[in-house]
């Protein structure tokens, strides 16, 4: 079964790409010529698996990482924690980027799995988090969320955490590429990146990912 040896599972679902917004980092990814892609949720049901949002550069995540790669100093000798970090793409580019720690937290095992993957694969350190962080504050400098406004519940509680992390001083960003609980307040413009999606995922070729700050 899947859940008995996650690594194995994502080395066998996926093939190594570079997103398409950043080439400078490869990930373990599903493509439309692996199974995974077309998997229903009965499928996934079947071998175990959560939705496998860890086999996909999300828009939002790919804004965030383009952000970082493009003003290193954003994150430059900082300690950086990538929330709900699916394939770690956003964490990767901090740690490319020149952050002095990077945590990334996820509570799915195969996203744990696909996260030490993918650092490997790019000669990246990351500390990987399993436990639910959410409403914790450790003391991060720069706290990087991305694709977490897709479901009511999650983005209301996640929102709420990031602010009173920004009320303490931490530089936290949001990418996001429009999803329906976006909040409408408490979040500053950054910049925004057009990245090239498939119809199956975003029910778009082209998303607008945009960079927010969210605001204390």
């Amino acid at each position: 079964m899947a859940a008995a040896d996650p690594e194995s599972f994502v080395r066998s679902q996926t093939a190594i790409e570079a997103p398409s917004l950043i080439p400078e980092l490869r990930l373990h990814l599903a493509t439309e010529v692996i199974p995974l892609w077309q998997a229903t949720e009965a499928d996934l049901e079947a071998i175990g698996l959560p939705p496998p949002y860890w086999a996909f550069a999300w828009a939002g995540g790919q804004g965030l990482a383009r952000y970082l790669l493009d003003q290193p100093e954003v994150v430059a000798g900082r300690r950086v924690l990538d929330f709900a970090a699916g394939s770690g793409v956003a964490g990767l580019a901090a740690a490319r980027a020149g952050a002095a720690a990077v945590e990334a937290s996820e509570i799915d095992a195969f996203a744990l799995a696909a996260l030490k993957l993918n650092a490997a694969l790019n000669g990246l350190a990351l500390t990987v988090r399993s436990d639910d962080l959410v409403g914790r504050d450790e003391g991060w400098a720069v706290v990087l969320a991305g694709d977490v406004c897709y479901e009511r519940p999650m983005a209301e509680r996640v929102f709420a955490w990031l602010r009173s992390l920004a009320a303490r001083g931490a530089l936290v960003l949001l990418g996001d590429p429009g999803r329906t609980y976006l909040p409408k307040a408490g979040l500053e413009r950054i910049t925004a990146y057009g990245v090239r999606t498939s119809r199956e995922l975003e029910d778009s070729d082209l998303r607008n990912a945009v960079v927010w700050r969210v605001l204390g």
